[in-house]
């Protein structure tokens, strides 16, 4: 894929996911990552069964090279000094006050660059009655009116991944760009911050939206009524997804693959209203219904009737899904320890290509005796073979 960050210089100082996830972001379309660590321990999300490489480590920092420094000792504070006159983007997660204290604050690296792009990201924001608050994703989840969009109330317990944590990231990457776009015109940096309470709030827009505009306040089960989104166990214990929405044509698709026209018949799932009104019902008759037949036999049926769906699948089997495979969702890089690291590539393509090319996870301070006397280039993936080999 086209590099087109591939001049953009980062310093992440980030721990856990949301610094990390925006630096990665930044780091699949080509820009330079150097994560900055203390030594010996790294980003506590390192720690893994007596190791530092866990798997919650390797999801959020691919692509990017680590050194050690402690910015609280001099000659590590010069050396890092040095780093932010070359770099575009500066990224750290901490509590407010704690860059500050560790010589990262905002006002001291901007005047060692005024074309730096500082982003700094935290749980409630820089002020405020929360601002001291630890936030992790669950707290942000729940605080932003999200987290009650996932739960069960019939059995009530957080589910799913780290969705705050990484949206986070999501939007402070995104503003990075904004800022640097403005850049070309000013040459002058400026201060991105985003906090995952202001993120996940804005996530959860279209709740809010049905709130402001209709009143409502919507529940967990608010939008799959709407949309007809169902899940349905098979004969063979596995399980598939159907997202109806409201074109007829998809009904009656599913009344032929199921060969039950008579169902819809019936005033309580006649017409769309009817089905969302009664969707408890519909699900109960549907879910007799796909117990007959095992998960392989539906989704041929389902596909030739241009039904939507899709198999619900676990993380191991989607690597071995058809369309997965066609798209080289998973590639593969060298790895000095284990051998070899594979991953999701980035999603976008660039004219027809797709991002290929990818770099482990670093280990801790991999890179100290390639930054000892500057900033480096990159050798490694920016130029293989594999990142313009595809077209999509």
């Amino acid at each position: 894929m086209a590099q087109v960050l591939k001049d953009v210089k980062v310093v992440e100082h980030g721990t856990f996911i949301t610094g990390p996830a925006a630096s990665m972001l930044l780091a699949d379309l080509g820009a330079d990552v150097v994560k900055v660590e203390l030594p010996v321990t790294g980003d506590p999300f390192r720690a893994y069964k007596g190791e530092l490489y866990s798997p919650h480590f390797q999801t959020y920092n691919r692509n990017k090279r680590s050194i050690t420094l402690n910015t609280k000792e001099a000659a590590d504070l010069a050396r890092f000094d040095e780093m932010i006159r070359e770099a575009d983007v500066y990224i750290q997660n901490f509590r407010p006050g704690v860059a500050e204290n560790i010589g990262a604050g905002r006002e001291r690296l901007q005047k060692i660059n005024p074309r730096l792009i500082y982003c700094a990201i935290s749980g409630f924001g820089p002020t405020g009655p929360y601002a001291d608050r630890p936030s992790y994703d669950s707290v942000a989840q729940a605080v932003s009116g999200f987290l009650g969009l996932l739960i069960n109330p019939g059995n009530p317990r957080v589910v799913g991944p780290a969705l705050a944590d990484a949206l986070t990231g999501f939007y402070a990457a995104y503003g990075i760009l904004g800022a640097l776009h403005e850049r070309h015109a000013t040459g002058i940096g400026r201060q991105v911050e985003v906090s995952m309470m202001e993120a996940m709030t804005h996530f959860n827009l279209d709740a809010f939206t049905h709130l402001f505009s209709a009143d409502e306040v919507v529940g967990p089960y608010s939008r799959p009524s709407v949309s007809q989104s169902y899940v349905l166990e098979c004969a063979d214990g596995l399980w598939i997804a159907l997202h109806m929405s409201s074109p007829p044509k998809f009904w009656e698709g599913l009344a032929t693959a199921m060969e039950r026209h008579d169902i819809f018949e019936d005033p309580r799932f006649a017409t769309r209203q009817a089905r969302i009104d009664n969707q408890e019902a519909l699900m109960h008759v549907l879910a007799g219904i796909f117990k007959l037949q095992p998960r392989a036999v539906w989704c041929e049926r389902l596909a030739g009737l241009d039904v939507p769906h899709a198999p619900m699948y676990t993380s191991a089997e989607v690597p071995e899904d058809p369309q997965a495979k066609h798209l080289q969702l998973f590639v593969d890089a060298p790895h000095p320890v284990a051998g070899t690291f594979r991953t999701v590539r980035s999603p976008v393509s660039y004219d027809g290509q797709r991002s290929l090319g990818v770099t482990a996870p670093p280990l801790l301070g991999q890179h100290n005796a390639d930054f000892a006397r500057g900033w480096p280039a990159r050798t490694d993936f920016l130029n293989t073979p594999a990142a313009n080999e595809s077209k999509a």
